[in-house]
């Protein structure tokens, strides 16, 4: 069973920086794409960075030029910098993977279990 672990969360200054970690572990044979999403409270889940296993990286509008996501793909793991965090940044933030966990499977969807971030003063 393939399961994703985010760590890197905390409580953070106006304008600090924080890096959220997400390790696969279990059978993974292929990662197609790592991505993280975040849900601020009382809102929907949003798409906030997302990089292919040929390292093509997107962000949405809210955080780009701030947010950095990179991916390892030998050792399983993406990372999400954060820099200039403001209070909109705030939100409980998941990973997400497309995995191929055999060769002879299609791809599917895993969630970690989030992370919360909190930007305040």
């Amino acid at each position: 069973q393939v399961q994703l672990l985010e760590s890197g969360g905390g409580l953070v200054q106006p304008g600090g920086s924080l890096r959220l970690s997400c390790a696969a572990s279990g059978p993974v044979a292929r990662i197609i794409n790592m991505n993280w999403y975040r849900q601020p409270p009382g809102k929907q889940r949003e798409l906030v960075a997302t990089v292919t296993n040929t390292a093509n990286t997107d962000y949405s509008d809210s955080v780009k030029g701030r947010f950095t996501i990179s991916l390892d793909d030998a050792q399983k793991m993406t990372y999400l910098q954060m820099n200039s965090l403001t209070p909109d940044d705030t939100a409980v933030y998941y990973c997400n993977a497309r995995i191929q966990w055999s060769p002879l499977r299609n791809p599917s969807d895993y969630w970690g279990q989030g992370t919360q971030v909190t930007v305040s003063s």
